[in-house]
């Protein structure tokens, strides 16, 4: 009887260390899914003007942010899971990039500057590349020269955890700007069923407090940005008249 309990134990132990592994692995690479058609669509229509590239530099802030948050224990998924995130939309301002210099007429360029007229909306990737290894240094040096402070931790994750929790901000202004969510509606279902999926990992792990704050406010918007996918759909603004 003893043996057979033993052996219910060990199977039930296998069982959750394959579904922890499973839930680490959809943490890691699930954010980036959102993008994929989003990605697809951009390059089948040659037009950004839909996607939002500022998400681009929310995320970026929060993902460079987050690891250098090493003042708690930071998990080594979550730490996956910003390196991929980085990645992946490193490869969207590359495609956006792209298509918009193929698409301008004028011969003008933007490149990185003091001129905060033209600030994340340069011509060349490199500017992006850049930019974003500039922060990632100064946020270095200063993480080295006050990983002591208690305090300072505690902002920087609060600070890595605000910017993400405003990630469908820029997203909800500019589809405000374009009355219309052409081209969205995959990638925000995408996001809100990666937002629920996330914060109920944060919960269930017992991760810093942030990071499920962070993920509920993320709910919220996705919520937002999805209300006004119906809105702006053409039979809704057909009976509005």
């Amino acid at each position: 009887m003893d043996a057979e309990v033993d052996l219910q134990e060990e199977d039930m132990e296998g069982s959750w260390t394959l579904l922890s592994w499973l839930a680490s692995f959809v943490m890691v690479f699930g954010g980036a899914l959102p993008y994929v058609p989003q990605y697809q669509e951009i390059q089948k229509s040659g037009n950004t003007e839909g996607f939002s590239t500022r998400v681009c530099l929310v995320l970026l802030i929060a993902n460079i942010l987050r690891i250098f948050f090493i003042g708690k224990q930071f998990e080594l998924t979550l730490l996956l899971q910003s390196v991929v995130m980085i990645l992946t939309m490193f490869a969207m301002l590359q495609l956006c990039c792209t298509v918009r210099n193929t698409n301008r007429v004028s011969t003008k360029q933007h490149r990185l500057s003091l001129n905060f007229h033209y600030f994340w909306k340069w011509t060349a990737f490199e500017d992006y590349l850049l930019f974003c290894f500039s922060f990632t240094v100064l946020c270095a040096v200063i993480t080295l020269l006050l990983l002591d402070s208690a305090v300072f931790v505690e902002t920087l994750g609060s600070l890595a955890v605000m910017f993400e929790a405003m990630l469908g901000i820029p997203q909800l202004l500019q589809n405000f700007h374009n009355r219309s969510t052409k081209g969205m509606v995959k990638m925000v279902l995408l996001w809100t069923a990666g937002d629920v999926f996330k914060t109920t990992y944060f919960v269930m792990n017992e991760s810093p407090t942030q990071f499920w704050v962070c993920g509920s406010v993320q709910i919220l918007i996705d919520v937002a940005i999805l209300l006004q996918v119906l809105f702006y759909s053409q039979d809704t603004r057909d009976k509005l008249g």
